[in-house]
């Protein structure tokens, strides 16, 4: 069996220590796919629900953005067409960009937060004239009984840039 096709195989049967062990020995994580397109990898891995193989890929240098991510074959778009919403999530932390108008069945704090993470981590693709968002981290020791329902308002007109 070709490194190729065992890289693809472990994929599919979600053997995580199998998919480090093929990507360790030099196996490209952007294969080629039928259509000729790059990514057949992570476009199984987003389909299947594969969260930590799709970390794994990504590791190993397998783009999570493509030139149009609504696009059929982009790992977006295999993700929501699984419906693996922990996938979005995933590939949101990991940089992507998300297309407007794109329903991913993750609520709009869900993806503001894991769009957080992605600038955090340094995984945000971040366009010359973007300006990285101010966010503010509250620890708070004990909150029982506490009224947050402001705080989070504040925080959803913030991020949507309306004061």
């Amino acid at each position: 069996m070709t490194t190729q096709l065992a890289l693809l195989k472990a994929i599919r049967t979600g053997n995580l220590a199998e998919v480090r062990a093929v990507l360790d020995s030099g196996v490209s994580a952007e294969l080629i796919d039928g259509q000729g397109d790059p990514g057949l990898p992570m476009g199984i891995a987003c389909f299947m629900g594969f969260a930590d193989i799709v970390r794994e890929l990504f590791r190993h240098g397998a783009r999570v953005n493509v030139d149009d991510n609504a696009a059929p074959t982009s790992p977006l778009s295999m993700a929501l067409r699984g419906k693996r919403t922990e996938v979005v999530r995933t590939l949101l932390e990991l940089g992507l960009q998300l297309p407007p108008g794109t329903q991913t069945g993750l609520s709009d704090n869900e993806v503001m937060l894991a769009q957080w993470k992605s600038h955090r981590d340094g995984h945000a693709v971040v366009d010359q004239h973007d300006v990285s968002p101010v966010i503010e981290e509250i620890d708070v020791v004990r909150c029982l009984g506490t009224d947050t329902q402001v705080l989070e308002a504040d925080v959803l007109r913030a991020a949507r840039g309306t004061r």
